[in-house]
């Protein structure tokens, strides 16, 4: 049996929990809501999460843009999405929303930005 101890981030609450995992058996305490029994269940099984970075914007009002993942992606794919991020430049104007990599890091999911800069 193994005992993993979480604060939960499903609501402001920030509820400490005690997950039990034995065999394929998982047990949440000390939630006060729904939201943190299916948190506290990925978390310690498929752990995952929203990577912000920023990007160089060519011939930009500002050098930089920032962007995010639309999606949580798996945590063991933090470093190479982070990797591919760091290579890419994009050409002004950038808007929020534009997708800047379609498939990210091979994880289907897409990173956006989330700033807008114009033309210089």
């Amino acid at each position: 049996m193994e005992k993993r101890e979480l604060i939960c981030i499903g609501c402001p609450l920030g509820c400490p929990l005690t997950v039990t995992m034995e065999g394929e058996q998982i047990t949440v305490a000390g939630n006060t809501c729904k939201r943190g029994e299916i948190y506290a269940k990925k978390e310690v099984t498929n752990p995952t999460r929203v990577v912000t970075s920023s990007v160089h914007v060519k011939n930009g009002e500002i050098a930089m843009v920032s962007v995010k993942t639309k999606n949580d992606i798996p945590k063991d794919k933090i470093f190479a999405c982070m990797k591919e991020i760091s290579t890419v430049s994009v050409p002004a104007p950038v808007h929020i929303g534009d997708v800047v990599i379609e498939n990210c890091a091979g994880t289907g999911v897409p990173v956006i930005a989330t700033k807008n800069v114009e033309k210089a």
